[in-house]
């Protein structure tokens, strides 16, 4: 059975919105995006990339794909992640999409959160989600996710979407690996303990 691995960046209060860029996601009112570049080191390279390589999928909501589709298949000066990127298979979670266009995508047909039940039960390797907020929700929601890989910023931003929110239901898990990179980002490995 494959494992669901959420990978994230947070904040030290637990925003996840908007790593990437300033107009990555506004959504709210949020003015912070793009939060994350300033701590980004060979370390913190170096366990995203190990992440994706010993994965064989990614699972991606429809706002995370249409950014990750606009900027990795041009990506020329990012050489071999940008290779890992565009090489890897990868399912996408959408309502309103009729086709995905970025090579090596799938559009989940159907419910996705049998839709991921049934690739979770296929034989292969991990099937591995960043960002993807919303969809993270529905296969928490669904018990899908088997481990997380937490990018813990030292940074407080005070509003934001957050990855745990109020209300949802108690999680144990227990800790396979910490890191800290040299900028101060805490990089955690917890397994799903069921």
């Amino acid at each position: 059975m494959r494992n669901v691995i959420v990978g994230e960046f947070l904040t030290l209060d637990g925003v996840m919105q908007a790593p990437g860029g300033p107009d990555e996601d506004a959504e709210g009112g949020f003015e912070h995006g793009g939060w994350q570049m300033p701590y980004i080191d060979e370390v913190f390279e170096e366990s995203v990339s190990e992440g994706i390589a010993t994965s064989d999928a990614f699972l991606l909501g429809r706002k995370t794909y249409e950014i990750f589709a606009a900027y990795w298949p041009t990506a020329t000066n990012d050489g071999e992640f940008a290779d890992l990127m565009n090489d890897i298979d990868k399912y996408v979670a959408s309502r309103t999409l009729e086709e995905v266009e970025w090579e090596n995508s799938t559009l989940l047909e159907g419910d996705a959160a049998e839709a991921v039940a049934e690739l979770k039960r296929q034989p292969g390797g991990d099937l591995r989600v960043f960002g993807s907020g919303e969809f993270v929700q529905t296969l928490m929601e669904h018990d899908l996710v088997d481990e997380y890989q937490l990018m813990i910023h030292p940074l407080i931003l005070g509003s934001g979407k957050r990855l745990f929110r109020q209300g949802d239901e108690r999680i144990d898990l227990e800790l396979l690996d910490t890191k800290t990179t040299g900028t101060g980002v805490v990089i955690l490995r917890y397994r799903v303990d069921r």
